[in-house]
C-alpha cells in the first residue's frame, strides 16, 4: 500500500515539474519573441529614419536657400547650420555620414541650397566649392513700369538698346516660343493684334541679378516671364476657382498697381471695379486712358475721348491687355477682393495716395472737387 502511494506521488511530482517546465518554455518563448520583436521594429524604425534623413527635406521644394559656412567650421557646425536653415533633417546623421564615408575637404563660403537635395547631394556641394557669385549688375525693376520703361531701364546696363529689347518682346515667333514654354501663363490672347505689346503685364517687376555682361534681350525676357510664372503656378488653385484666365487676371491687377498707391487699399479697388463689371458700367480707370500716351498726372476730358482698345472710359469691361507690370500684391488683391460686402463703385486718390470711396456718383464728384486741384498742383510742377 505505502509503496502504492510513493508511487502515485511521484507520478504527480513528474507530472507537476512536467506542467512547470511547459511553462517557464512558454514564457521564454514569449519574452524571447517580444524582444525579438521589439528589436526587429527598432531596427525597422531606425533604419526608416536614417533612410529619411538621408533623404532630401522636401523633394518637391523649389525654394533656394543662402547659407555661409565660415571658415574653420567643424563637422558640427557645419551640421548645426545646415539644420537651422531647413536643409537637413537631422545633424547628428549628417556627422555620422560624413564620418562613416570619410567626407572631407568641406569649404567655408556662401551657398545655394535647396531643400529638394538629398544629403550626399549637400556635401558634395559643399565639397565643390560653387559659391554664390557676385552679380556684375544688379537691376531693380519697380512695379508699376511699362515694357517701355523696363527697356529703357536694362539697356542702361546692358549692351543693347531700348529698341531692341521692345523689338525682341514683340516678335511674334520669340512670343510663340514663349508660350510653348510657358502654358500655364501665356496663350493666344496676347496675340491679339490690339494689344501693343504681347508681353506688357508678364515680365515681373523685381530686383535681377546680372552675371553676365552680355546678356541678351531673350535672355532677360525669358528670365522676368519665368519668374511671373513661378508665381502664377503657385496661385493655380485659386486662378482656377475664380471667373478669370491669367491674361484678365494680370490686366486687372496691372491697373490695380497703377491706382491703389497702398497694400490696404488695392483689394479695395479691386472690388469696386469688380462691383463695376457686375453691374456693366465701364470701369473708367483714368490711367487706362492714357496707356500709350505721354505719362502726365492728370487726364484730360480729350484723353477721356481718345478710342483706343485699353481706355475703360470708351469700352466695356477689361481693356485688351495689361497696361504694365503688376506687384504680386495686386495680383493677389484680384484673387481676393475686398468682399461682396463693399458695396462701393467709385474711389477717388490723392496725389499722397489717401483714397475716398462712395456710393454714388454725386459723392465721388464732391471729393474729387475738394482735392483735384492737388493733381494739376502736381502736373505744373512737373513741368518746371
Amino acid at each position: 500500500m505505502e509503496k502504492e502511494q510513493a508511487k502515485e506521488q511521484l507520478e504527480q511530482d513528474l507530472s507537476s515539474r512536467a506542467s512547470e517546465a511547459r511553462i517557464v518554455r512558454k514564457v521564454v518563448f514569449y519574452v524571447i519573441s517580444f524582444l525579438l520583436l521589439f528589436f526587429a521594429i527598432t531596427i525597422f524604425f531606425g533604419y526608416s529614419y536614417v533612410k529619411s534623413a538621408l533623404g532630401p527635406v522636401d523633394e518637391d521644394s523649389e525654394e533656394q536657400i543662402e547659407v555661409e559656412i565660415p571658415l574653420g567650421s567643424t563637422s558640427t557646425d557645419i551640421a548645426n547650420i545646415l539644420e537651422e536653415h531647413g536643409l537637413i533633417k537631422d545633424a547628428r546623421i549628417f556627422r555620422f555620414y560624413i564620418k562613416f564615408k570619410n567626407e572631407v575637404n568641406f569649404q567655408a563660403g556662401q551657398y545655394t541650397l535647396s531643400p529638394s537635395m538629398t544629403l550626399a547631394e549637400t556635401v558634395k556641394e559643399l565639397q565643390t566649392g560653387k559659391l554664390i557669385e557676385e552679380p556684375i549688375f544688379r537691376i531693380t525693376i519697380p512695379e508699376g513700369k511699362t515694357l517701355e520703361e523696363i527697356a529703357q531701364l536694362f539697356s542702361k546696363k546692358l549692351s543693347f538698346s531700348p529698341e531692341e529689347f521692345i523689338e525682341t518682346a514683340d516678335d511674334e515667333k520669340f512670343v510663340k516660343q514663349l508660350i510653348e514654354s510657358y502654358p500655364n501663363l501665356l496663350s493666344e490672347e496676347i496675340l491679339n493684334d490690339d494689344i501693343y505689346h504681347p508681353l506688357e503685364g508678364y515680365l515681373f517687376a523685381a530686383t535681377y541679378d546680372i552675371f553676365d555682361e552680355a546678356m541678351t534681350p531673350e535672355a532677360v525676357i525669358t528670365m522676368m516671364v519665368e519668374k511671373t510664372n513661378e508665381l502664377i503656378e503657385q496661385r493655380m488653385d485659386e486662378i482656377e476657382a475664380s471667373d478669370f484666365s491669367v491674361h484678365e487676371i494680370l490686366t486687372l491687377a496691372s491697373i490695380i498697381e497703377r491706382e491703389a498707391k497702398f497694400s490696404e487699399d488695392r483689394p479695395k479697388v479691386s472690388q469696386v471695379y469688380l462691383n463695376r463689371l457686375k453691374k456693366n458700367m465701364k470701369l473708367q480707370s483714368d490711367i487706362t486712358a492714357f496707356y500709350g500716351l505721354p505719362h502726365k498726372a492728370v487726364v484730360t476730358y480729350e484723353d477721356l475721348e481718345v478710342k483706343t482698345p485699353y481706355n475703360t472710359y470708351i469700352i466695356n469691361g477689361l481693356p485688351v491687355g495689361p497696361i504694365s507690370s503688376p506687384s504680386i500684391e495686386s495680383i493677389d488683391a484680384v484673387l481676393h477682393p475686398e468682399g461682396e460686402d463693399f458695396t462701393k463703385l467709385y474711389y477717388f486718390s490723392r496725389p499722397s495716395g489717401e483714397t475716398f470711396y462712395s456710393d454714388t456718383l454725386e459723392e465721388h464728384n464732391a471729393i474729387k472737387e475738394q482735392y483735384r486741384h492737388e493733381w494739376y498742383e502736381l502736373e505744373n510742377e512737373s513741368k518746371n
